[in-house]
């Protein structure tokens, strides 16, 4: 064959290769969707309230004024739940995308979207699509990738699945898997926690319910909260926070009522180890029989020189317990109700527009959010707390928390308790209900508080408190009354209990002598007169911080026991580093909390409050000369009074509503952050609309 004909046909193969696997973009018309009947408004701050006809028209709005804000962060959403991260991002980002295939969340969006979801919310699903999908028509030079167009309502559905299935442990438990550890010791996570208090009327000096709601999340990123207020002239009044690529606010207030969630840690997923035929790989013991796994190769779609996308080739397998891995220390299986039930999303969207306690109860008792504490209060003198789950009905005599054997139909569960079945309070005696990532058997006064015994363990609700539980049950008196103002300081406390809770107990660094330790009497000296307050200013708080850290991060990288305890000497060496950094980054041995850390975006930079697991927590990474930047902790802060005319609210953003940084709304409430100061809001269209800075319809913005 001549040459020229060899080069010929290997360049047209080689087209014709990044053709298939790259592709051109995806052309796809206007939705013309009528948004006559939507405003959205933007107030002092930037906040959107969107206003509309319906529902569906709020959610247009919604999807348009979030992208306008967020654009770039909503797309990594809407690429995971298509499976798409890899061929967007690179390699790094194709293990997410593995994920999906392993659990099957495009799958089961899709066979459930139309059966399972109610008329009411495909609508409002297919609005947030149509305006997704305007918003990259009308700017284009914002999408990450064409190819990821028109987003689908099942894209929405699968990354919604998606997130609640990572809520449930199942991103740990397969990791665990991946790197054989999943037969040992679990590593607790680092408790960096949430918040959520509701006081009833009987306790405050207004005689108002009060709510706080003060979920712990990063600062930034896709699950980072975004402020709104969605009204409708269906009924759909409610203002809060939700994540990228949400439909409905996850927690806030609406004219009526409120709720906080935080995170919860009952059992939700259980881990089988199959018991495979060792003459056939592909077949697994169950009930005396050997059964099929099934077996399905997959394509994971990845990024390779800016140019050209690779077909990486994986398998994945299913049994009956669910997803299944193979790997060199066997096979496993996961089972959670995140991937039996799809219709988490849904049960937001009746929360939203519950009007009463037993509407709210109602929508609860759908038992189809997987998980979350939730604190509810409303303006007709209820408080409620519920930790919520979707937790199966497991037979006693198994050890459910460890890897169950995966052979048999005694352990594979079915069915799930009811929402009557879990741990919940209405208006108990003491008059205020309280979660802070804690156990449930310790949501309010000693007296008044739920009985582990009348649970069963197979839930398996943890009974530990932590250092904000305690220090809350410090702080908040069991008798008398609250102003709000009193209320105010519970909730921006940011001072340790008196019994530190951390996992790794550091009493030791208390407990130094300085004249035994001359080189560091400094440090000790400043521990010891420490008030155990994380103020800014606070230099006891800056020492403590890098120690935290310092134990941490030495804990991890030497795989130690994170519930042990460090020895004097183990003490003396961390102040003796601390030290060290601050006289080589600051100059002085000893600093203040805020030189140490700060909140920081876009070249602004303020010195920040907190540290892991105080009330007003906050956790800093990434050291940059020395100094740490505040990723994780206090993040959309709401408190609410419930007074006979409507709730009264305030709340505040770590940096503004806007992700964009030539926006004036990019760090414009930093200040206000850092200060622990809230911005009055409100939910009347009518003043919303008079004092709005800017208002117009979601289309393309000259």
């Amino acid at each position: 064959m001549p040459n020229c004909l060899k080069s010929f046909l290997r360049n047209f193969l080689f087209a014709i290769i990044i053709f298939f696997f790259f592709g051109c973009a995806t052309s796809y018309e206007p939705s013309n969707y009528d948004i006559s009947q939507i405003q959205i408004a933007r107030d002092t701050y930037g906040v959107p309230h969107i206003f509309g006809a319906r529902d569906a028209d709020v959610a247009y709005g919604l999807a348009w004024a979030h992208a306008e804000d967020d654009f770039e962060t909503i797309q990594k959403t809407l690429l995971a739940g298509k499976a798409m991260l890899g061929r967007t991002f690179g390699k790094d980002a194709a293990p997410v995308d593995f994920f999906v295939h392993l659990l099957e969340t495009r799958e089961l969006a899709k066979a459930n979207y139309s059966t399972a979801l109610s008329v009411e919310f495909r609508a409002l699903v297919e609005a947030y699509a149509h305006g997704m999908n305007d918003f990259a028509l009308a700017y284009p030079d914002r999408v990450w990738n064409t190819r990821a167009f028109p987003v689908l309502p099942e894209d929405i559905l699968s990354a919604y699945i998606l997130s609640l299935a990572q809520m449930s442990g199942a991103d740990a438990a397969i990791q665990q898997i991946v790197e054989g550890t999943i037969e040992g010791n679990l590593t607790p996570a680092e408790n960096v926690g949430s918040n959520a208090i509701a006081i009833h009327s009987s306790r405050t000096v207004s005689g108002e319910n009060f709510l706080a709601i003060n979920s712990h999340q990063p600062l930034e990123g896709p699950v980072a909260w975004y402020e709104a207020h969605l009204h409708s002239e269906e009924g759909w009044n409610i203002m809060g926070g939700l994540f990228p690529g949400g439909t409905t606010i996850f927690h806030g207030v609406n004219e009526h009522l409120g709720w906080a969630h935080t995170v919860n840690y009952p059992d939700k997923l259980d881990v089988y180890k199959l018991e495979i035929n060792p003459e056939n790989n592909l077949q697994y013991r169950f009930d005396n029989e050997w059964l099929d796994l099934e077996e399905k190769r997959v394509w994971l779609k990845v990024k390779m020189l800016d140019f050209i996308t690779i077909p990486v080739p994986r398998k994945v397998w299913k049994s009956v317990y669910g997803p299944t891995m193979q790997t060199e220390t066997g096979t496993y299986s996961i089972r959670t109700g995140a991937l039996l039930d799809v219709r988490g999303a849904e049960q937001w969207y009746y929360m939203n527009k519950a009007k009463n306690y037993s509407e709210f109860n109602a929508a609860m008792s759908r038992m189809t959010l997987t998980g979350f504490n939730t604190v509810y209060a409303d303006r007709y003198d209820s408080i409620f707390f519920v930790s919520n789950a979707l937790l199966p009905k497991r037979k006693p005599g198994f050890n459910w928390t460890g890897v169950l054997e995966g052979n048999t139909s005694e352990n594979l569960w079915t069915e799930f308790h009811d929402f009557d079945e879990l741990p919940q309070q209405v208006n108990p005696p003491s008059g205020y209900l309280y979660n802070t990532n804690h156990t449930p058997f310790g949501a309010t006064a000693m007296a008044d508080n739920l009985d582990p015994a009348q649970y069963p363990v197979e839930m398996d609700y943890k009974r530990e408190d932590n250092n904000r539980s305690l220090r809350f049950r410090e702080i908040m008196p069991d008798t008398g009354l609250l102003s709000y103002e009193q209320f105010k300081e519970i909730k921006f406390d940011k001072t340790l209990p008196e019994t530190l809770a951390y996992q790794t107990n550091v009493e030791a660094l208390f407990a130094l002598d300085a004249s035994e330790f001359p080189e560091i009497a400094k440090q000790i000296e400043a521990l010891k007169s420490w008030d155990k307050a994380a103020n800014a200013d606070s230099e006891g708080a800056a020492i403590f911080a890098f120690s935290y850290y310092h134990i941490r991060d030495k804990t991890t990288a030497q795989n130690l026991d994170p519930k042990r305890a460090i020895d004097q000497s183990e003490a003396v060496n961390t102040l003796k580093v601390a030290k060290t950094h601050f006289l080589q980054h600051f100059g002085n041995e000893i600093v203040s909390l805020g030189t140490y850390q700060n909140l920081a975006r876009n070249g602004k930079s303020l010195p920040v409050f907190g540290i892991p697991d105080v009330i007003s927590a906050m956790r800093s990474e990434l050291p940059e000369n020395g100094v740490r930047k505040a990723e994780q902790g206090e993040s959309y802060i709401m408190m609410v009074r419930f007074g006979e005319n409507g709730p009264i609210i305030e709340t505040v953003s770590p940096f503004g509503a806007s992700n964009q940084p030539n926006s004036p709304h990019h760090t414009d409430q930093m200040e206000l952050f850092v200060n622990q100061q809230l911005k009055p809001m409100t939910l009347n269209k009518e003043e919303v609309l008079k004092n709005a800075v800017r208002i117009y319809k979601p289309e393309k913005q000259e």
